[in-house]
């Protein structure tokens, strides 16, 4: 038995350490065979999302909120830099390259989404400041029933009709309440939090997989026909992201580690919440869940090689 939970959680490890690997494959697979992927219900996005989030809430404790607490500043300041570059990089790219108005839904809708659980790992991989790249994702998770649905109608809602309370309520049950709960059993059954919190990683990655699956599956016809354009916004949105808070941090004067996490932090979205965010409220707009899917494959590759680059960096300057 010892042996075989040794080799469950060496699996477990596998498919966390090369989740971008899985997402990708996952992407690939759905535009290859998007019709058996087709018969999966937009809604189970949802439900796999707030599993993910749950598994969030059983990795989260007062501990890692300390930060909000004895560091105000610089959690502040990453919050802020989050829910502006972000949004104004998603509106001036839609902009530049004139997306139709679906597209460029889908793309603000990500912009104005809070920080992933993604980044955490990230930034722990670059060796930057873990304790305020967890307390940025934990305050602007919080944040994002009132942010992201704010932002999404100020920057969309002129072209499209954007449901602010609706929203709202749809962040609080898909995100806040499974986070909510996950806090919840923790505190109440720590021993099986304690056993459970080495296989959540893996589970989250494959259920993140999962969405992007299903998210391309239902538009690969489109994105095959003239998805580069769509590549090329998704990518430029996640590397100004990372270039412009690692910028911020340096303008600040921000210790190496903090500048990291910032950079990170800023960079790398909640992109599966974009996408069911796109499909609960805006089924008038089936592109608009694209932008999402194609982040959350992009910012998983982006971020591994951030990371490389961060950590030779600091070996470069000693």
């Amino acid at each position: 038995m010892l042996t075989d939970n040794r080799k469950m959680k060496k699996l477990c490890r596998y498919i966390s350490d090369y989740m971008a690997l899985l997402v990708l494959a996952a992407a690939v697979l759905a535009l290859i065979f998007p019709e058996q992927l087709s018969v999966v219900r937009p809604k189970v996005i949802n439900y796999l999302l707030g599993v993910v989030m749950f598994g969030m809430g059983l990795t989260l404790n007062l501990e890692d909120f300390r930060v909000v607490f004895s560091r105000p500043k610089d959690v502040i300041t990453g919050c802020l830099a989050q829910f502006t570059i972000m949004p104004l990089l998603a509106w001036l790219l839609t902009r530049m390259f004139g997306l139709d108005e679906a597209l460029a839904l889908g793309v603000v809708l990500v912009g104005c989404c809070p920080g992933g659980t993604a980044s955490n790992v990230i930034t722990y991989l670059a060796k930057g400041d873990l304790a305020l790249s967890v307390g940025m994702t934990g305050v602007s998770t919080l944040l994002a029933p009132f942010l992201t649905p704010l932002l999404t109608w100020m920057l969309a809602g002129k072209s499209v009709d954007v449901d602010v309370a609706s929203m709202f309520l749809s962040i609080l049950w898909v995100v806040i309440l499974p986070i909510v709960v996950g806090l919840l059993v923790k505190w109440m059954w720590p021993k099986f939090t304690a056993g459970a919190t080495d296989y959540l990683p893996a589970f989250s990655s494959v259920a993140i997989a999962v969405i992007v699956a299903i998210v391309i599956a239902a538009s690969a016809s489109k994105l095959l026909s003239g998805g580069m354009i769509i590549v090329l916004v998704v990518a430029l949105h996640n590397i100004f992201g990372l270039c412009l808070g690692f910028l911020l941090g340096r303008i600040l004067k921000l210790p190496e580690a903090k500048s990291r996490a910032l950079s990170i932090e800023v960079g790398m979205q909640n992109s599966g919440l974009a996408s069911s965010l796109a499909t609960l409220h805006f089924a008038a707009y089936p592109l608009a869940t694209v932008p999402g899917a194609v982040f959350s494959v992009w910012h998983n590759i982006s971020g591994a090689l951030v990371a490389r680059l961060y950590t030779r960096r600091k070996i470069e300057n000693g």
